[in-house]
Formats: C-alpha cells, structure tokens, sequence
C-alpha cells in the first residue's frame, strides 16, 4: 500500500473529512513517527506491532568475490516487530517474528 492509498481508504471510510484532512492527518503522523525514531525513541501500535532502532555495531565482513577483508562501520537499523494479532492475523510463528 502505498502513501497516497492509504489517504484514498482513509478518506474514503470517512466521508466527514475532507481529503486534504487526511492528508495532512497522515503526514503529521509519518513526521511524527520519524521523529520519535530518530530520537532514539521506540513507537508501540496495540496489536500491530513495535518499531524501535538498533545500533549496529562495526565488524569486519568479507567481500565474496575478491575474499578481501572489509570494515563495516556501525550503523542504526529500524526493527520491526509484529504485534500478537498481526502474528495471528497473518499466521507467523513466534520464531519468524522477531525481525531480525
């Protein structure tokens, strides 16, 4: 689903709002979400799941053509984890769900 679907549904399953509304509705919590993320902070959706970021440390991996020894540098990676219902909804054991 795309971001522009997404406004589509949302306006379309309430008639009340105009579609600039919805889009500014949508916008706002995508900032605000980022936002939260970038901050470090960690986003909890009831029954759909958590998003949180991970630090990554640096390590040392190997290029698979050449076999030369290469430096990762750490990084921050977002984490998703699927929330009981989606697990159940979608039919994911607990071991495929931990996102990573």
């Amino acid at each position: 689903m795309t971001r522009s679907e997404l406004v589509r549904r949302l306006a379309a399953a309430h008639p009340q709002l105009y579609r600039r509304d919805v889009e500014r509705i949508v916008a706002t919590l995508f900032e605000t979400m980022a936002a939260t993320l970038e901050e470090g902070g960690r986003i909890e959706l009831r029954g759909f799941g958590i998003m949180d970021v991970r630090e990554r440390p640096a390590r040392a991996a190997r290029n698979p053509r050449t076999g030369e020894v290469i430096r990762v540098p750490p990084r921050r990676s977002v984490r998703f984890r699927p929330g009981k219902e989606l697990r159940a909804r979608l039919g994911v054991t607990e071991a495929g769900a931990s996102g990573e």
